[in-house]
């Protein structure tokens, strides 16, 4: 049985970080790209930031870009997400995804997790 499990996710004020964590478990962690997605009330939900299985491969949205860094640690099944600068409009629920291929689309992803709430006071 495939868990993604977050964590990580709180209140912080505009300007200020959070690390964001997911743990895998149920499959084998390197046959499979990681991604993070997030979905804000009312909205559809939208990439945030990809890596491939070996970390060769990395994408973010623009939005998020310069300010968001995605990375792995296949010894302990584990991919994270470090967000700086936040800004109120980073406030959503955060999803981490494995899928077979390194990719931006939520469609492309077979596993999800429950998500985090982050939320950003301005």
């Amino acid at each position: 049985q495939v868990q993604l499990v977050e964590s990580g996710g709180g209140l912080v004020q505009a300007g200020g970080s959070l690390r964001l964590s997911c743990a895998a478990s149920g499959l084998t962690f390197t046959f499979y790209a990681m991604g993070w997605f997030r979905q804000a009330p009312g909205k559809e939900r939208e990439f945030v930031a990809a890596i491939s299985w070996g970390g060769g491969n990395i994408y973010y949205a623009d939005s998020v870009k310069g300010r968001f860094t995605i990375s792995r640690d296949n010894a302990k099944n584990t991919v994270a997400l470090q967000m700086n600068s936040l800004k109120p409009e980073d406030t959503a629920v955060y999803y981490c995804a494995a899928g077979r291929k390194t990719a931006q689309q939520a469609i492309d992803y077979d596993y999800w997790g429950q998500g985090t709430q982050v939320t950003i006071s301005s």
